[in-house]
């Protein structure tokens, strides 16, 4: 199965361009009828993923995906499974 992944350790202090390479990621996975994203975040504070978090839960994004997945064995990362075309 094809993903995408997004790691946002060089931007995790630039708030918007975190915004737009998120929506670039999902919306290029949907285009392209990708189904998983791994987004990394980093452990750091939490402050990153929190942020990530609130974005996947907006509604227009929601729509998009069918379940978020935090790794259980890797706290510093994110699975996005989204619905199928």
């Amino acid at each position: 199965m094809a993903k995408l992944k997004l790691d946002l350790h060089d931007i995790f202090n630039k708030g918007k361009t975190i915004e737009v390479e998120l929506n670039r990621v999902i919306h290029e996975a949907a285009d392209k009828g990708i189904r998983l994203i791994e987004i990394i975040p980093g452990k750091g504070s939490g402050q990153l993923k929190k942020h990530v978090l609130r974005f996947f839960e907006q509604k227009h994004i929601r729509k998009l995906y069918h379940r978020l997945e935090k790794d259980s064995k890797n706290w510093g990362r994110l699975f996005i499974h989204l619905k199928k075309k």
